[in-house]
């Protein structure tokens, strides 16, 4: 089973009973998430005399899908449950590659017929975009993971001619500039966060009012810091807001990946208490990540009204500041994995070779706070 297949029993909420037989260490911190999924980890080490002793666990009545790694424990593990007569499939490529999937949804028209596409990484819960009008794109967020983004774009006969990145990114490895090299696309980055890049761009401030196609669908960039100090969000085609890292659905950006919290809580909190408060209630939101399987729509997108946040996001209804700044800094998850390293490389400070690239991404994602 490869994970286009997993993606979609995510998506359609179909049950599935999932033999997770890496570490207990592993599995704790990062899993296949889904409500209507059912989890046994055994360790693969504790299985390399036969299934026996746990096939009284294992259903009778439905398909098995043994995950692992990179996918050879499985294969193994999953044989033996075969010969034991259990209806059994793998994940192809194992956690790597569900961390690197990405599953194209439609999430919405422009008032010109043009379209935009949410890129969900379902294993990582970022979200990169894709905005279309008359024959040409602009793509936000993009992962390291290219080949989809352009692959897409060739499908649908698409120039790309602009790659923004709303901010220097700390989770994730950007696909932005790669993407603007292939395509000869104009790579946009906010200025406050590329003091220490090292390689050219353009300067996206606020008021940088960038056109796709014929018809000049608008994207608006605002300034809106509190995640980095230079993230920017985008309005576009005045319905739909792009919020980068700085909103979720059912969260809010963590300030301190540059380790300036005490800083930047308070820009946060600008954000989003008065600069989002004048914008309109009713443009959609489409955030850079998701924190929880229970954030997706029913068509696997994730999105919400302005105004439906205000209401019902906790973060966005915390009305003493120092009550804020003391729930934000005292609820910060674990830091992601390398993140240190994730900067320096979208910096352009150090290039890791794409082993190296995975086995720092490897892990959940970790930008909100909740």
């Amino acid at each position: 089973m490869n994970s286009h297949e997993v993606t979609k029993k995510v998506f359609n909420k179909e049950a599935l009973f999932i033999l997770d037989v890496r570490n207990e260490s592993d599995f704790q911190d990062w899993k296949i998430e889904g409500d209507q999924f059912t989890h046994l980890n055994i360790p693969y080490f504790d299985l390399l005399d036969g299934v026996e002793e746990i096939l009284d666990q294992i259903p009778t009545n439905q398909v098995v899908l043994v995950v692992c790694a990179k996918e050879g424990s499985s294969i193994m593990v999953a044989e033996m449950l075969e010969e034991a007569g259990r209806e059994v499939a793998y994940l192809q490529g194992g956690m790597k590659a569900w961390s690197e999937h990405l599953e194209p949804v439609k999430v919405g028209n422009l008032k010109d017929g043009g379209e935009i596409y949410q890129f969900v990484r379902i294993g990582k819960g970022c979200l990169s975009y894709m905005v279309v009008s008359k024959g040409e794109a602009a793509i936000i967020d993009a992962t390291r993971m290219t080949d989809i983004f352009t692959k897409f774009a060739e499908e649908k006969q698409i120039a790309i001619k602009h790659v923004f990145d709303t901010h220097l990114h700390a989770d994730h490895i950007s696909g932005g500039r790669k993407i603007a090299e292939q395509t000869n696309a104009t790579y946009w980055l906010p200025t406050k966060d590329a003091d220490e890049v090292t390689f050219t761009y353009e300067a996206l401030h606020e008021g940088n009012d960038v056109m796709i196609g014929d018809t000049k669908i608008s994207i608006q960039p605002i300034y809106s810091p509190g995640h980095t100090i230079g993230s920017t969000s985008f309005v576009i085609d005045d319905q739909y807001l792009l919020s980068g890292d700085i909103l979720f659905i059912d969260s809010i950006g963590r300030p301190d990946l540059a380790g300036k919290a005490a800083d930047w809580v308070l820009d946060l909190r600008e954000t989003l208490y008065r600069r989002y408060r004048e914008l309109s209630d009713e443009l959609i939101v489409l955030p850079a990540h998701f924190m929880i399987i229970d954030e997706l729509n029913e068509d696997g997108s994730v999105s919400e009204k302005l105004g439906t946040l205000f209401a019902q996001n906790h973060g966005l209804n915390i009305e003493d500041e120092a009550v804020f700044r003391k729930l934000v800094s005292e609820n910060l998850p674990p830091q992601p994995n390398a993140y240190q390293e994730i900067r320096e490389t979208n910096m352009g400070k150090i290039s890791p070779d794409e082993e190296k690239q995975r086995e720092m991404e490897i892990g959940p994602n970790r930008c909100a706070v909740r």
